[in-house]
């Protein structure tokens, strides 16, 4: 039987086919159900490789030896940002007690320290009362947050996990060849190396927490752009979050295009793959004849691109502008991350894990990213476009030439440097001209933040 009458103007033959679109639901049940057969492949791939995967290291998580303590604690502080004060106190309470109760069994069996079970558990405890118990905006923004902290803490397993299987995709590494290219930027790791063990120990144990607590430093910038949720029930279109997990999705398949392992190891005195025991006392003399070199079966091959960069840069950006209303943020954050930037920079290259060249790569991959995610009421307008694929041009430009005419770099050390340094300084500067120039007068940014 005909619902409309195809002769009738007002029936059928007016109406457009509807097209399908999927649904909330089933479109979250696909995400879960891709995430879920990834976890179990790399889980797979790690256990015939004999290194520890996911799906094991989650279930530590829960009864064994939380790897990491900032991750989980960082994760459950990115959930708490959708509950009310009264229930951040219980969560924080109840993560604490738990690991108290974890560590406490731990000790009388001779184990070690790891606390981090708790957060963990209460994350996963959030997210099932908010969609069991929980109504309306106090259960969209507990869910919403509450996945944002378990995505956290489900990317460092699987990170951990891709730096297994670098080692495996990338038998030999391509060190001789950033090593060119570093002595046209001026050998930047070995001059802060140097710097580093001048300055003695205080200095090292400051950079190497701010290395360590990557995740800390996000997640503070993340709280106070989130800070509103809970009242206003509105989420910003863009906020750090999204650059940091599109970063450590992106950036880790360069590792098995690009593999490096890093001053410290390529040229220290701790390996004994080492090429010499330069690092970071002399600068390697220059080799005209570059090539691949074996390395060992267990030191990552992470330093093309560094995504410590990537990430610290990302941190810096946003704690800029508010993503409300684009007015600039308060000091202490804007200061702080400042902070955070230099010290990873210092640290990447001053403790030997990365080259110059990677963290040019880096800075580059970052821009090109925030550019594609940043403002996305702005649509995809011409400036996007074009800053999006003059940064995914460079990046591929650099890593081709750092691969290929490493002997070039070396050869012409100074014009090839400042060819380098002159297109990422043209590169952030049509990055800030694009997305910072201009800081919203005072009324249009007022009435932004009364409609959020």
């Amino acid at each position: 039987m005909l619902l409309d009458d195809p002769r009738s103007r007002s029936g059928g033959a007016a109406r457009r086919p509807e097209t399908w679109t999927p649904s909330p639901r089933a479109r979250l049940a696909a995400v879960l159900g891709i995430g879920a057969v990834a976890l179990i492949a790399l889980q797979i791939v790690a256990s015939r490789h004999h290194f520890v995967g996911p799906l094991e290291s989650i279930w530590d998580d829960f009864a064994g030896n939380a790897k990491s303590f900032t991750v989980p604690w960082a994760g459950l502080g990115l959930a708490l940002i959708g509950l009310s004060w009264r229930r951040r106190a219980f969560a924080v309470g109840a993560a604490l007690g738990i690991d108290l109760v974890y560590q406490g069994i731990r000790s009388l069996n001779g184990g070690p320290l790891a606390m981090g079970n708790g957060p963990v558990l209460v994350l996963l405890a959030i997210l099932a009362l908010a969609y069991r118990k929980w109504q309306g905006s106090e259960r969209a923004n507990a869910l919403h947050a509450a996945a944002l902290g378990i995505l956290l803490v489900l990317s460092s397993k699987v990170a951990d996990v891709w730096l297994g299987i670098t080692v495996l995709a990338g038998p030999r590494v391509l060190d001789e060849h950033v090593i060119l290219v570093d002595h046209a930027l001026g050998d930047p790791s070995w001059m802060m190396g140097q710097l580093l063990d001048w300055l003695g120990p205080v200095a090292s144990a400051v950079l190497h927490w701010v290395y360590i607590e990557l995740p800390l430093g996000a997640m503070i910038v993340t709280v106070w752009q989130l800070r509103n949720v809970v009242r206003t029930g509105e989420w910003p279109r863009h906020y750090l979050v999204r650059t940091f997990l599109v970063l450590g999705l992106i950036g880790p398949i360069f590792y098995v295009v690009f593999p490096v392992v890093g001053p410290i190891f390529a040229f220290g005195a701790d390996s004994t793959f080492s090429l010499g025991h330069y690092w970071p006392a002399v600068v390697p003399p220059v080799d005209l004849a570059p090539g691949s070199i074996a390395f060992d079966h267990f030191t990552p091959r992470n330093c093309m691109p560094s995504l410590h960069t990537a990430w610290a840069l990302s941190i810096f950006i946003h704690s800029r502008r508010d993503p409300f209303t684009g007015a600039p943020a308060p000091t202490w954050l804007r200061w702080g991350g400042a902070f955070w930037l230099i010290a990873t920079l210092s640290a990447t290259l001053g403790f030997g894990y990365h080259y110059g060249a990677d963290l040019v790569a880096g800075a580059v991959l970052c821009l090109t990213v925030e550019s594609a995610l940043r403002a996305p009421e702005r649509d995809w307008d011409r400036t996007r476009v074009r800053l999006v694929a003059a940064g995914a041009a460079l990046f591929a430009g650099l890593l081709l030439s750092y691969r290929y005419l490493s002997v070039g770099f070396a050869e012409h050390p100074v014009p090839a440097g400042l060819i380098v340094l002159g297109l990422l300084a043209a590169y952030v500067t049509a990055f800030y001209r694009t997305w910072f120039a201009r800081i919203p007068a005072p009324a249009a940014a007022l009435e932004t933040a009364v409609r959020a």
